[in-house]
């Protein structure tokens, strides 16, 4: 019976890590955005998105540094996520559940979710605390252009 309860949690958390919902705020006219939204959709997140034309006020809202900006800002559970971070990468998160106050990619990477391109940037995604300091959570090499 033990196993079988095992399993039973198991797919449980896995679906409902599967339907997490995460909370983005967005400039309505970005494209980039739009399209970071679909690549978190097409990677099981339910998303809602917020349309505002104030993003540093998105992000202080939800405690990201202003030095780590990007183009959107989103939470999911307890944390903040700026940026295109990948999909992969916040369900890490989630799955770590490390004392954090969320990742971040700053800037526009090429070749980051929502940004792809020939040429693939290396950026790293960082993780953050709510004091600022950050580490490097994973780090992406890039690629040179086709």
């Amino acid at each position: 019976m033990k196993p079988f309860l095992a399993l039973a949690l198991a797919l449980y958390s896995a679906a409902a890590m599967a339907a997490e919902t995460i909370d983005v705020w967005k400039d309505p006219g970005c494209g980039c955005c739009t399209l970071w939204v679909d690549h978190l959709k097409a990677a099981g997140f339910q998303v809602r998105t917020h349309e505002t034309s104030d993003m540093n006020a998105a992000r202080t809202r939800n405690g990201v540094p202003q030095a780590l900006g990007a183009c959107h800002t989103a939470r999911v559970g307890a944390y903040a996520i700026e940026g295109h971070v990948p999909a992969t990468e916040i369900r890490r998160l989630l799955r770590q559940r490390p004392e954090a106050a969320g990742l971040a990619v700053p800037g526009m990477p090429l070749g980051s979710p929502g940004m792809e391109a020939d040429r693939k940037q290396p950026y790293d995604v960082l993780l953050f605390s709510a004091d600022g300091r950050t580490s490097v959570y994973q780090h992406y090499p890039g690629k040179d252009w086709k």
